[in-house]
């Protein structure tokens, strides 16, 4: 790996397109190096598993209105859409938008967290989608998916956006693009260019993770994969993107990020060298923010050892300052201690999630967000007793470099009202590639047919896991095959309508 340093450039200065981070981005994309066994092995794993979290969430609303929104546009060849028969195909951007909402409606797929945060399993939606409609082979689609996950990891590593309100999407788009590219071995200059424009279009405000979280926030990801199809479309009919997008005098860092002044250290492979960041990224086994994985599971520890959880006095969650900021009381949001509040929201409340970890021992998709599981009066009291304080010690594991000592956890402090105190810790999630559990090939398939459980038909199951295993052997025209197809009476009731199938 090399580091870049990235900084604004005046408009006056000649920044050549070879030292622009954009050309640097699209260099490793078209590095058409092998992909070792492990990393299209955990391909596989993710394919799985974004797949697990669609099938649970096929019958939501912001799921089926995105769907509904992808039918309205029908192309051949086109794209797959979760659910719906591999005949019936859309175009490949609003394949990528409807699963991809999918995708992220649950909160349940992989993360990576370091300078920023991130689920780069997001970039699957929009590759796949691309890589059905023009015909790829299984190993056109490996190559696109290394690229898009070093990507995304490694801007994620090196540029912090949420310090400055920009949501994570903004590392997405170019990721996706790039991948795109990679998927379909484009030069170096039409990734470059289509890079640039995906950044361009998909920078947005933090606000979508803030507050009252509505269902944009399975949207912005889809968004990011849908602009980053069109990005690379329009760079292939000839057009330019904003340029240099990063450093500009008027670009992404100079207005957006640190300033003028501003430098980052992004890490790039160099040339030859292997694309091995899906490898540091982890999946989630619990539907709830990342930072709440570990928490949950030190919940379940302590549950059995407080009892009687009417004689809690107070809870204390020392923990990053991410997670105190941004899923904790350091957020000063009141809707994160409002029963009524959205389930987006309540994800994004470690102390609802801790608490009512702590009542039932685990956590469930569906049954822990539910309006009456939230409004249950001892649940409510338990969790206005549970606050979070940022502790140095967790911000630095948060933020370090060293898989040994780098932590999502946190420390809790339980104090019940005869006065004793009973405490824990726990750094990662039992799931995490380095906790209890790791999980490994069977967990996620697991995952799959629990989660599809009612949904996909177990012999559909059983043709879809089937798919993954060999999906690298998968012949040009064949990815429509990493899809599953469902009974329509599982995909919930008919969306409301839209512009796209308006009558009069």
């Amino acid at each position: 790996m090399k580091s870049h340093i990235v900084r604004t450039h005046k408009s006056a200065e000649h920044l050549a397109r070879e030292d622009q981070l954009a050309w640097k981005i699209a260099a490793v994309a078209a590095d058409d190096v092998a992909i070792e066994d492990e990393v299209v092995q955990m391909i596989g794993n993710r394919i799985i598993d974004n797949a697990a979290v669609a099938a649970a969430s096929l019958a939501r609303r912001p799921v089926a209105s995105a769907r509904a929104q992808a039918l309205a546009h029908p192309y051949a060849p086109g794209a797959t859409v979760f659910g719906l028969p591999g005949t019936r195909r859309v175009s490949p951007e609003w394949a990528a938008w409807a699963n991809g909402v999918a995708v992220r409606e649950l909160d349940f797929h992989d993360t990576f967290l370091a300078a920023d945060y991130s689920h780069p399993g997001d970039n699957i939606p929009a590759i796949l989608a691309v890589a059905q409609h023009c015909g790829l082979t299984g190993k056109a689609l490996v190559r696109g998916l290394a690229a898009g996950y070093e990507i995304q990891v490694n801007l994620v590593k090196g540029i912090c956006l949420h310090e400055h309100k920009i949501d994570h999407i903004a590392h997405l788009g170019p990721s996706a693009a790039a991948g795109i590219g990679a998927a379909l071995n484009l030069p170096v200059e039409t990734i470059y260019q289509a890079v640039q424009q995906a950044l361009h279009v998909t920078t947005t405000t933090r606000q979508s993770r803030k507050g009252e979280i509505s269902s944009w926030k399975a949207y912005a990801p889809a968004f990011a994969g849908k602009m980053a199809v069109e990005s690379v479309d329009r760079v292939l009919r000839g057009e330019g993107a904003p340029s240099p997008a990063w450093e500009g005098e008027d670009g992404f860092i100079a207005w957006l990020l640190g300033g003028p002044k501003a430098e980052y250290s992004v890490p790039l492979p160099q040339p030859g060298e292997a694309k091995r960041a899906i490898l540091d990224t982890y999946t989630k086994e619990h539907s709830a923010e990342y930072q709440s994985q570990a928490l949950i599971d030190l919940a379940r520890r302590m549950g059995p050892k407080i009892g009687d959880l009417s004689q809690v006095a107070s809870i204390v969650i020392h923990t990053s300052h991410h997670t105190h900021y941004v899923i904790g009381t350091g957020a000063n949001d009141p809707q994160k201690m409002d029963p009524q509040a959205s389930r987006e929201t309540l994800d994004h409340s470690i102390m609802y999630i801790f608490a009512v970890a702590l009542e039932d021992g685990g956590w469930h998709h569906e049954r822990s967000y539910a309006p009456e599981r939230a409004s249950r009066p001892e649940t409510i009291a338990l969790w206005h007793k549970v606050s979070t304080v940022e502790d140095p010690v967790w911000t630095r594991r948060y933020h370090s470099h060293n898989p040994a000592e780098k932590a999502f956890g946190g420390r809790v402090v339980v104090t019940l009202a005869d006065g004793r105190v009973i405490e824990d810790e726990l750094a990662i999630a039992d799931a995490h590639p380095l906790g209890a559990r790791p999980f490994r090939r069977a967990d996620y398939i697991h995952k799959f047919r629990t989660l599809a459980e009612g949904v996909v038909a177990p012999a559909e199951q059983d043709r879809f896991i089937a798919a993954v295993e060999s999906f690298t052997l998968l012949p040009a025209g064949d990815l429509t095959r990493l899809n599953f197809e469902v009974a329509p009476e599982t995909l919930g009731p008919a969306a409301a309508r839209g512009i796209f199938d308006w009558t009069a």
